[in-house]
């Protein structure tokens, strides 16, 4: 087979295979998120696009034409004419995949190992396909498909590499717990639902003067935190006490159990237990099980954090072992705070018989803080250190920050979604003094079969409060619009916002998103949208 025809078969499968390549990453390479991604976003389009089905559908029409035509005396000339028009339809299909890799907006994975080992082995299979079906006359016609097949040829390379992950991932499991164990370490493990992040950048700002470890950024699974722990531990003495806080995601039941062997923590925070994956986890209850196991890896002489304003937090207490402090907001707890008011700076409150001002928006936060306040506590903080030290917090980025930007201001939780943090940002938003607020939300994913119960329920607490909204996923706005009473905007008819607009975004999305509707000179305010 020519180069020139390997590069015909094997441009139009790069952007496809970059994108889900892309995709199968956010996912964490895992099949169960994959599979319930394309169950809630709809399989056909999510797979094959639009363009390509319908260039494809075109070829088989004029092919299958000219196989009716065909007979003994004009089989050489119809021949030349398939010979042509398979030749044609690579060519268009290469110019969609370079338009798309040229454009700046193509989906590109993070080059990992993993990415590149899926990646180059999916090239590799491409190119063995585009042979198989080269050599044989009857099947090269076939040859444009390929460019369909892009969804099994990745799913291909994670079956073959799957034996070699296992063994790869259980080895670093392994390595790590090992080199854990060589050092004297007061790890604190923080899991729930949602507000790990925050609870976790919280308590790491009031224990700066210890300078703790604390995980990095969107790294809180078993693989994440064991290659961390592999670059991070051998920087310090196994004679030298560390402080250690970790982040605990999971989507199954037992993978906080791995994490808690691994970081094996000897304080334990749960911030939340909601609705968060439940298409994964299969109920609440089986949700609630899964945060539970980091309650029952702490040792007798461990201490448990529990919010009490979560009902099913409450009932992890039978999973404890050792002594716990309970937190609440709104009701009687070992810790409770009081006089809660949202600042122009963030909001306040009052606790330990101590007035604290936290720099950080939502008032849905302050048991997350007073999570934080009560391990501060716990490890030997006064509460007037807690207090200065707090004072000079500063939110983690896309998670729930507000800033202004050209005179919009723009509260940004992009760094995830669920409906706790959306039922959030849309009751702060109510209590703001713009006239003009728009929401703009990708929807919360694996929710399972609630998900349209629960974005119908999204849109009927946002109506009264958002003179617009945008829902970026197109499978959960009919049921947003359901609740919400009026249609949606797209971004285009939203663009520009005007000055003085209020601008909501929560969940995962492209910055160019918020920044391309935001006006070019707030001096100049453009008429909204009646």
């Amino acid at each position: 087979m020519e180069p020139f025809a390997l590069l015909l078969v094997l441009i139009p499968v790069l952007s496809p295979l970059l994108t889900l390549a892309w995709l199968w990453q956010v996912k964490e390479w895992r099949l169960d998120r994959i599979q319930e991604h394309f169950r809630s976003q709809g399989f056909f389009r999510q797979l094959f696009g639009r363009s390509r089905p319908i260039m494809i559908g075109i070829y088989l029409s004029v092919l299958l034409v000219l196989l009716l035509l065909s007979n003994r005396d004009n089989a050489e000339r119809v021949s030349s004419w398939a010979g042509f028009w398979i030749l044609g339809i690579l060519i268009a299909l290469a110019g969609i995949s370079v338009i798309q890799l040229l454009s700046g907006r193509q989906r590109m994975p993070k080059w990992t190992a993993k990415a590149i080992s899926m990646v180059g082995v999916s090239v590799l299979l491409t190119l063995f396909l585009a042979w198989v079906f080269f050599i044989n006359p009857l099947t090269t016609p076939l040859l444009p498909l390929i460019s369909l097949l892009v969804p099994l040829i990745l799913l291909g390379a994670w079956l073959l590499l799957v034996p070699l992950d296992t063994v790869l991932k259980q080895r670093i499991l392994t390595q790590a717990m090992a080199l854990r164990s060589q050092y004297t370490i007061t790890a604190i493990g923080v899991t729930g639902s949602v507000g790990k992040t925050t609870t976790k950048e919280v308590l790491a700002h009031m224990l700066s003067a210890q300078k703790p470890l604390v995980t990095p950024e969107y790294v809180n699974t078993e693989m994440g935190i064991a290659q961390w722990l592999l670059r991070e531990l051998p920087k310090h003495s196994v004679q030298k006490p560390l402080l250690l806080i970790a982040e605990m995601g999971a989507y199954r039941k037992g993978e906080i159990a791995i994490l808690a062997r691994i970081v094996q923590p000897s304080l334990g925070i749960v911030t939340f237990v909601g609705t968060q994956h439940l298409a994964l986890f299969g109920s609440q209850q089986n949700l609630m099980e899964a945060k539970a196991e980091l309650l029952q890896a702490l040792p007798k002489s461990g201490h448990a954090f529990i919010n009490t304003d979560c009902d099913l937090c409450k009932s992890m207490t039978q999973f404890c072992a050792c002594p716990i402090t309970t937190v609440s907001a709104h009701g009687k707890a070992d810790m409770s705070a009081t006089n809660i008011h949202e600042t122009s700076e963030g909001f306040s409150f009052t606790a330990m018989n101590t007035a604290f001002n936290i720099p950080l928006h939502g008032t849905h936060n302050v048991t997350n803080v007073l999570l934080a306040i009560a391990a501060a506590k716990t490890l030997g903080m006064s509460a007037t250190d807690i207090q200065k030290t707090v004072e000079s917090f500063k939110g983690p980025n896309a998670t729930f920050s507000v800033r202004t930007e050209r005179g919009i201001r723009i509260v940004d939780d992009t760094h995830n979604a669920s409906v706790t943090s959306l039922m959030a940002a849309i009751a702060w938003a109510k209590t703001q003094p713009e006239k003009q607020k728009i929401l703009i939300a990708t929807g919360v994913i694996e929710l399972g079969p609630i998900e349209k119960v629960i974005h119908k329920e999204l849109g009927e607490k946002a109506k009264d409060v958002f003179h617009e909204a945008v829902i970026l996923h197109p499978t959960y706005a009919p049921a947003f619009q359901l609740g919400f009473g009026k249609s949606l905007a797209s971004l285009m008819e939203l663009r520009p916002l005007a000055a003085g607009t209020l601008l909501v975004c929560v969940g995962r999305m492209p910055s160019y998103v918020i920044t391309d509707i935001l006006p070019s000179d707030h001096t100049k305010v453009p008429a909204t949208r009646s």
